[in-house]
């Protein structure tokens, strides 16, 4: 399985669930966000933006609310795991906190991308031009 990382730290549009219902007070544990399989998804703000920044011109409109994602339930009968970084999909910080997350087998379902370290094959592969610095700064 191929995918990439987004800006609220989901793959495949697996992103956090809202904090309503059973989840206002806590995401669900690693081990019911994992037994979600293939579905349609509501997108969450965050994503439909990083959508409009990376792929639709910046026209927020233009992207649709929902998609169709595969889930942890597909994503674990992948032999392989394959994460691509660009470095333009989430910021530096969040794309070191998902890497180590993972490597030091930190699951928790309100960083979703860290559920993978459930998964016993997961390869990052980062542009290094674009993993930056985690400087804060403002403009």
């Amino acid at each position: 399985m191929q995918g990439g990382q987004g800006e609220v730290k989901h793959w495949a549009f697996n992103d956090p669930p809202k904090r309503e219902g059973a989840y206002m007070d806590n995401p669900p544990s690693p081990e019911e966000f994992k037994k979600q399989s293939a579905r349609a998804v509501n997108l969450h703000p965050m994503t439909i933006i990083q959508n409009a920044r990376t792929s639709g011109g910046g026209v927020v409109t233009n992207i649709p609310p929902k998609a169709f994602t595969v889930g942890p339930v597909e994503t674990w009968k992948s032999e392989k795991v394959s994460i691509w970084h660009p470095g333009w999909h989430d910021n530096p910080f969040g794309m070191r906190l998902t890497t180590l997350m993972i490597s030091k087998k930190l699951p928790d379902s309100s960083v979703p991308m860290s559920l993978l370290a459930d998964h016993p094959n997961v390869h990052f592969h980062f542009y290094r031009g674009g993993l930056g610095s985690c400087e804060a700064e403002m403009h």
